[in-house]
């Protein structure tokens, strides 16, 4: 999920978005540089953090890792293949002293587990780079060249996560929060975050599975985290920074159920609402990372952008986008309502206050609730030989209620149902515009099974543009408490195609990873709840 360093090769990753990149010390000796490595001109320092777990050349040309006694394929420039630009977005204008700056990667780091369980999606890689004590370095190398302030990993696999990433991390000023799958998954989702630039003020540790529900009985999982910015010394005043709400998750894979796939995004849009409101004023911030297993062209993307979903009619197989991997596409459309009322979670993605049962008189019905029935003005009209019983056909419709006249088609009644929707009210918007203008291609983000798609994402809290002639329903959004500096570019299909797909030796990962640089500024009013 990103560009990972390829161990026999030192050359630059990419253009680093940090202006001061933490000195890097070498203390091994260095071999002389390839032709390539002194074109390259600024070289990229093997980290004495992992520099035991590198690979070594030995003289016969096979390469060395502890232990392990390995002959990997001949290095290959993948640094030129796969070699990622930064793209900056700040304002030239001078920043504002009360502005702060931060960076947040999101990373499908590939379960070990995941990858014995399913070789079949790795044939065309060499057995050696699929080793974790392969790939973990240069995942490592990778985060600590970035130097991101927020991580957001995904498929951290649980043993990994307790020997060697909490660790690692934690010796490079991370402080981690980890929640394992349920069931017998191995792997959850990580999110961490420098102790010197955000202190914790709440987290929440979500579990998507939900018995007795049907379209919550998978084990996928994710995290809330609300954090509090700390200023460096001397510019602490009386106006502190809005806290930011930063969430974690890792959506099913399965493209037949799409269902699943919007329940488990409804549930955790649920609780960033909970956790981004501000009792006194607008809403904190919101940065949502994660891999959503969906397309930007799905309905599921639709709900994430746009705010609403109209999901009436629409195939649990075409939520997400990937028609392309159902080979048995599932016929059955998304049920109404799509979960129970019991779950505690209405249309608009927001927990249901819990309030005490009123008993009220159940033999009274109102037009509302027939309408709710899909019945029409016909229904309504009392049979002339109806027995009159007491308390149960003497009641009449509410006569204060307006008449079935708004559902008409050329003054005849219909008898289409209403729409079904899901809505939120977080306006989020995309880090990436999920297009490459300079190769006229499309963003990837993985590869499987030879075909590159995008389902990682990281969204983050902006302002709706009203834009005039608008027939698509596409929200246009401008950044307001919280801008978007400069983002890493993704790369495309034929890119990864040129590098052998994805885990390569400079890849670690099926994934490319995702890193934008955002500004939090206390001056401008965030979103309104």
């Amino acid at each position: 999920m990103g560009d990972v360093e390829s161990p026999p090769s030192t050359e630059v990753l990419g253009s680093s978005p940090v202006d001061s990149p933490v000195e890097e010390v070498d203390q091994s000796p260095k071999e002389p540089q390839s032709d390539a490595q002194s074109k390259q001109g600024s070289t990229w320092q093997e980290d004495s953090a992992v520099l035991e777990w590198m690979l070594c050349r030995k003289e016969d040309g096979k390469w060395a890792m502890g232990d392990l006694d390995q002959a990997l394929p001949q290095p290959v420039m993948y640094h030129e293949l796969l070699w990622r630009d930064w793209q900056d977005l700040s304002d030239p204008l001078p920043t504002a002293e009360n502005q702060f700056d931060f960076a947040v990667l999101s990373y499908n780091i590939l379960s070990q587990d995941l990858v014995n369980e399913n070789q079949q999606l790795y044939q065309h890689c060499e057995p050696q780079i699929l080793h974790w004590d392969y790939r973990w370095p240069n995942i490592l190398q990778e985060l600590q060249h970035w130097e991101a302030d927020i991580l957001c990993l995904q498929e951290v696999q649980d043993d990994h996560y307790r020997e060697q990433v909490q660790p690692s991390l934690n010796a490079l000023g991370y402080s981690c929060h980890y929640k394992r799958r349920t069931g017998r998954k191995t792997d959850g989702c990580c999110t961490c975050f420098k102790t010197q630039r955000f202190t914790l003020l709440a987290e929440s540790h979500m579990e998507f599975f939900r018995p007795a529900i049907d379209v919550l009985n998978r084990d996928n999982v994710g995290l809330v985290l609300l954090l509090q910015p700390v200023l460096p010394e001397g510019l602490q005043d009386a106006s502190t920074l809005s806290p930011l709400c930063v969430a974690n998750t890792h959506l099913l894979y399965n493209p037949r159920r799409g269902d699943i796939k919007l329940a488990q995004l409804a549930l955790l849009l649920a609780e960033v609402e909970k956790l981004s409101r501000n009792p006194d004023g607008p809403r904190y911030p919101i940065i949502l990372c994660g891999d959503l297993n969906a397309t930007p062209d799905s309905p599921l993307y639709q709900l994430l952008y746009n705010g609403v979903l109209n999901y009436s009619g629409l195939p649990a197989w075409k939520v997400s986008g990937q028609e392309l991997y159902c080979t048995t596409p599932n016929p059955r459309l998304l049920p109404s309502p799509l979960w129970p009322d019991f779950l505690g979670i209405n249309g608009f993605c927001q927990y249901i206050p819990q309030q005490t049962a009123q008993i009220k008189d159940r033999q009274t019905y109102t037009r509302q609730c027939l309408l709710e029935l899909r019945y029409c003005n016909y229904s309504l009209q009392r049979p002339q030989h109806l027995v009159m019983l007491k308390g149960v056909t003497d009641k009449k419709p509410d006569p204060k209620r307006e008449p079935i006249h708004d559902i008409l088609d050329n003054g005849i009644p219909s008898f289409r149902s209403p729409p079904l929707l899901l809505q939120h009210n977080l306006d989020l918007t995309s880090v990436y515009t999920h297009f490459l203008p300079a190769k006229g291609r499309f963003e990837v983000t993985s590869m499987t099974l030879g075909t590159g798609s995008n389902v990682d994402y990281i969204f983050y809290s902006a302002k709706p543009v009203p834009v005039r002639g608008n027939k698509h329903g596409l929200r246009f959004y401008q950044d307001t408490q919280l801008k978007l500096l400069g983002r890493l570019c993704l790369l495309s299909e034929e890119d990864l195609w040129a590098a052998q797909g994805l885990p390569n030796p400079f890849c670690c990962s099926d994934h490319l990873c995702l890193l934008a640089r955002f500004s939090l500024d206390q001056s401008t009013g965030g979103e309104k709840m």
